[in-house]
């Protein structure tokens, strides 16, 4: 840990000295240079918050992660943590004097002057949470319960076979190593714990869900007596096709399990009892199957037992609800014209009012008395912890941790585009421009295709797919809102057009966007490319074969190139079922199968494509990116294959990542020359 505290300081040396040099243009190097922030909690008497600064060490592929305290009447902030330390999942304990968080899988605490780190749990944890009284510590482990090829044939115990009955053998990059995330608690009082801890699941499920489930799907009621937690109690090839996660009641007193959330099919997240504790907030989606739906508020009433929807009429998104200190009305995120606001909603009246506003995505949210603590980005500037005033929305930076080197960066102009679609609709498109931009000049020109394909293009901050630093390289980024994605004003009717669809006016969209920017006196459009990941690399190899020569360069990443056979080897299937009309054999004539396959167009390609993908990628398995590149190479097309055999769907690791963006940038240097 020594040296690696070194490396850090000299990396840090380096990195301030980098700073000084002014009006710099953005590279992958200095990109990995940035902290990454992320807020962790606030205390309970609202005057102050922690979040950690997270940093790379591009020599040794290492990380750290930092804690630090800030007070918001002083502005004063301390560390609580030594640079070189992994430190996550931060809490206050219910005094507000000391902060809980992970070391290493360890429980640690320290005071909340940074003073007398100790270690409380000498037991591996995944995640915690105190009980409000403070009686109680919360936490979640990996248990083994089935059985191992080893268990089956102890004789073999070098073996490396696996046996599985079911699917989700293997989900996102990992496989199924036999065991289930289950919940625990345990006696804690004065930073110690004793007794023997009490497994409130004890059954082959995951709470929170893997792979990206957290501690936000588990919580305590004011008075200590209910956990709520958020299960999908299925298995294997049951829970592959099934987004049926509910919420569920354990009584402390009596050890019983209620489901409160039966006969609702869809996701049932992210439980957030009332300050009061009349309440239980929480999100939820209400088709089976569909991970894309939108999200609604819903309330229970534990006194009546009676459940409503707050956001019912509501046509966007509602994310990461939190209560007002007053418990009368509730906090929460938002899509909306395409970038991520504040709003809040009262109950019972449902009355909606938005807090926030800007060309900026607020990206957590917590409350501290008539305040509010979030994280914002752009696509020009990196997260920083924010203090909201909740009546005006005016927002305050807490943190300064990427002023250096990101001050003395030269910024990207980021505009928007109105344009209109084949069937007519109005769709925004963000067009981010070169630092120094001159009108007068010509410029290459870049597609940026959208991953999910629901997921958002808002005014998002990527370390990977970032498109300040595309736009750096002196290229014109077009990123087109294309139907499938939530925030515009056409609400969730927008968001679901693409189901089924993927092949049909989504691809048209990507069309409309790039022939209206080619128009633009300062685009070249003899030097455009198209790039994009997951099903933005889909959309890349279903524009080789039908963008009609507009295109001089490809790069797909993760992309999908063959719906038959992505759907006979990803891993979710509730996701293929619902957007591809359910399986093949179903349904073999649908369009899916028929028309929007990438790989039915491969006859026409003649344009070089760089094919992208990592071996873990269970999502869009890694055989994806090798039809693709093989097929390309058979065609006698330009083409060249990078791969990863220790990522997964995204790019984790430093020097992989710097790798990654060093052949991507050589690739469309090549052929489109900036």
């Amino acid at each position: 840990m020594r040296q690696l505290f070194i490396l850090i300081s000299i990396f840090l040396m380096h990195e301030h000295s980098i700073a000084q040099a002014p009006n710099q243009t953005l590279t992958p190097e200095l990109l990995w240079k940035l902290g990454r922030v992320s807020l962790d909690c606030v205390s309970p008497d609202g005057k102050a918050a922690v979040y950690g600064v997270q940093r790379y060490v591009v020599e040794t592929n290492k990380t750290s992660r930092v804690l630090f305290l800030v007070d918001f009447d002083t502005r004063k902030t301390i560390p609580l943590t030594e640079a070189g330390m992994v430190c996550t999942d931060a809490q206050f304990h219910p005094s507000g004097q000391r902060v809980g968080f992970l070391c290493e899988g360890k429980l640690c605490e320290v005071l909340r002057n940074g003073t007398a780190l100790k270690t409380v749990a000498d037991f591996d944890l995944n995640g915690f949470h105190y009980s409000p009284d403070g009686q109680y510590l919360l936490f979640t482990q990996d248990v083994r319960f089935d059985p191992t090829p080893t268990d089956r044939y102890p004789d073999l115990p070098q073996t490396s076979g696996r046996i599985f009955d079911g699917l989700f053998y293997r989900h996102w990059k990992a496989w199924h190593d036999y065991r289930y995330s289950n919940i625990f608690y345990v006696r804690y009082q004065d930073g110690r714990v004793s007794g023997s801890p009490v497994n409130i699941i004890n059954a082959p499920f995951d709470s929170p869900l893997r792979p990206m489930g957290g501690m936000e799907q588990i919580t305590w009621s004011p008075d200590s007596r209910f956990i709520v937690y958020t299960c999908r109690k299925l298995s294997g090839t049951e829970a592959a096709q099934s987004t049926n996660a509910d919420l569920f009641l354990y009584d402390m007193a009596t050890g019983k399990t209620l489901n409160i959330t039966e006969g609702m099919p869809g996701y049932d997240l992210d439980p957030a009892f009332s300050p009061d504790g009349q309440y239980l907030a929480w999100t939820s989606m209400e088709k089976a199957g569909y991970e894309a739906d939108r999200t609604r508020l819903m309330v229970l009433d534990t006194r009546t037992n009676q459940r409503l929807e707050l956001t019912g009429g509501w046509k966007f998104e509602a994310n990461h609800p939190q209560w007002a200190g007053d418990s009368k009305s509730l906090y929460f995120l938002s899509a909306n014209d395409f970038t991520y606001q504040i709003f809040q909603i009262g109950l019972p009246d449902k009355r909606t009012r938005q807090i926030t506003g800007g060309q900026h995505d607020y990206t957590s949210l917590k409350v501290a008395g008539n305040r509010l603590v979030t994280t914002r980005v752009s696509m020009t500037t990196p997260a920083e912890v924010f203090l909201v005033d909740q009546s005006s929305g005016a927002a305050q930076a807490l943190s300064t941790a990427t002023a250096e080197p990101w001050n003395s960066i030269e910024q990207s102009r980021v505009e928007r585009r109105t344009i209109k679609t084949v069937d007519g609709k109005d769709m925004n498109v963000w067009v981010v421009l070169p630092p120094g931009f001159d009108p007068k000049k010509k410029y290459p020109a870049l597609l940026y295709c959208q991953g999910g394909p629901q997921s958002a293009l808002s005014q998002f901050f990527s370390y990977r797919w970032n498109l300040q630093l595309m736009a750096s390289q002196g290229y014109v980024v077009i990123a087109p809102c294309r139907r499938g994605m939530p925030g515009g004003p056409y609400g969730q009717e927008w968001n679901a057009a693409i189901s089924e669809d993927w092949g049909g006016l989504a691809m048209q969209d990507l069309l409309s966007a790039t022939d209206a920017l080619s128009k633009e006196p300062f685009i070249d459009a003899n030097r455009l490319g198209a790039v994009g990941a997951s099903f933005g690399g889909y959309s890349v190899y279903w524009l080789a074969g039908n963008h009609k020569k507009r295109f001089k360069a490809f790069i797909a990443h993760c992309g999908m190139f063959n719906t038959t056979s992505w759907y006979g080897t990803t891993e979710e299937l509730w996701f293929a079922d619902y957007d591809m009309g359910g399986p093949y054999w179903k349904n073999p004539n649908h369009a899916t199968w028929t028309q929007f396959s990438p790989h039915l167009y491969v006859q026409n390609w003649d344009t070089p494509i760089m094919v992208m993908h990592n071996e873990l990628d269970f999502r869009v398995p890694f055989s994806e990116g090798m039809q693709a590149f093989q097929a390309a190479q058979l065609r006698g097309i330009p083409s060249r294959l990078v791969c990863f055999p220790d990522e997964g769907h995204w790019m984790a690791k430093a020097q992989n990542s710097l790798l990654w963006q060093r052949e991507f940038f050589r690739w469309l240097n090549q052929y489109l020359n900036p």
